[in-house]
């Protein structure tokens, strides 16, 4: 299926793996490209975290943009950053989708953009949404962040289960005209711990029911 933003949880895994292995620190300063800010931001019209471009902006800063504001223009910056290109970046995020188990996952840029080559399935985001738990347990409370604010524009988490479920701490809504509105989300209880993915509703409330 089209998974729309929750593949941006990819482009967090890949992050997340390049702070654990040392290659940047969440006090590393990326570069925003032209193309950034034109494909991702503002101008866009798109879920964006209103970078200027040609700014240099933090890891920890493009973390949360990602996370709670859903910004297309911060995952490009991460993937352009990180690789060469974005292209490139999809590329290694499809790779290591397949070292972690991934097993019907294809990924053809770092935003979740409508692409017929971008797609996953329910399990696939399960699988790495329990894997993002486990493996970055010092990363992952960033998911359980309601607002964030960058350039005095304040933004808020679009995670329904955050405001009304208890034990509810991640992970990613979805949505664009393909997809549908999907949400991919934990919440823990005591020693219990589920994660559900749903996608293809029909409205924003239809998601939050």
């Amino acid at each position: 299926m089209h998974p729309a933003s929750m593949s941006k949880l990819m482009t967090v895994y890949m992050l997340f793996d390049a702070l654990r292995e040392g290659k940047v620190s969440l006090d590393s300063m990326f570069s925003v490209s032209e193309n950034a800010w034109a494909k991702g931001g503002a101008a866009s019209g798109s879920s964006t975290m209103f970078l200027h471009p040609h700014s240099q902006v933090r890891v920890e800063d493009l973390l949360r943009g990602i996370v709670v504001q859903s910004g297309n223009d911060a995952c490009i910056v991460v993937a352009e950053n990180l690789s060469l290109t974005e292209a490139e970046f999809a590329a290694q995020m499809t790779a290591r989708g397949k070292e972690i188990g991934l097993t019907n996952s294809h990924f053809a840029n770092a935003t979740g953009w409508p692409d017929p080559e971008h797609m996953m399935s329910a399990r696939d985001l399960a699988v790495l949404a329990r894997d993002l738990i486990r493996r970055f347990p010092e990363f992952y409370p960033v998911f359980s962040e309601k607002t964030f604010a960058y350039n005095d524009i304040k933004q808020g988490n679009r995670n329904p289960l955050l405001y009304k479920f208890p034990g509810a701490d991640g992970l990613k809504t979805g949505h664009t005209q393909d997809s549908g509105y999907g949400l991919t989300a934990s919440a823990k209880v005591g020693d219990r711990r589920l994660i559900l993915v749903i996608n293809g509703l029909n409205s924003n409330k239809e998601r939050s029911e």
